[in-house]
């Protein structure tokens, strides 16, 4: 059964249907949250709240896109109205970053790793936030170009060139910190 068959089973009521559109979407939902959040009970919280408005407000889907789009548009904005109320947390907890020679380097080279890992984050953190969001939506690597667009509502031109944008201008602070990246195209 489609998405659009389930909407409908569930506008007649039949709210396993909505369960199932919950399970088909709760990992696409809870990345975007957290690509917007950074942090995981966050993330689950906004995804809960996303899910919540999505089935409240389910009349209003008119199908003009696809169910996912529509939800992961919700999502977004669930996850940045949390944002705006949360005040960022200095030190966010993120997962451990194990040291290990087990991975063929040494521990200097771990260490930096780590610096690596710290600054990025520290300067994606800086970006202005037309540029910070769709890079770190597109980073997850669960959504295309449109899906991007339509979530945060710009054409998707200008999506593409926001993430282009947001990449150079990382590149850019990196390599004023002494780092030489190469990134993909």
């Amino acid at each position: 059964m489609d998405d659009g068959e389930l909407v409908e089973r569930v506008r007649n009521g039949d709210q396993a249907a909505f369960g199932v559109l919950v399970e088909r979407h709760q990992t696409a939902v809870y990345r975007a949250t957290l690509a917007a959040l950074g942090s995981p009970p966050d993330a689950e919280e906004a995804a809960q709240d996303a899910f919540l408005a999505a089935h409240r407000h389910l009349h209003r889907f008119r199908g003009d896109s696809a169910f996912r789009t529509w939800l992961l548009a919700i999502a977004w904005r669930q996850a940045l109205s949390l944002r705006r109320r949360r005040v960022w947390r200095v030190g966010r907890q993120s997962e451990p970053l194990p040291l290990s020679a087990a991975s063929g380097t040494t521990p200097e080279e771990d260490l930096q790793g780590i610096r690596l890992r710290t600054d990025l984050r520290r300067l994606v953190r800086a970006l202005p936030r037309r540029l910070r969001d769709p890079l770190l939506l597109m980073g997850t690597g669960e959504y295309s170009y449109a899906e991007v667009a339509q979530m945060l509502r710009a054409p998707e031109g200008t999506i593409k060139s926001r993430v282009f944008d947001a990449r150079r201008m990382l590149k850019e602070r990196l390599a004023s910190l002494g780092y030489e990246v190469k990134l993909k195209r």
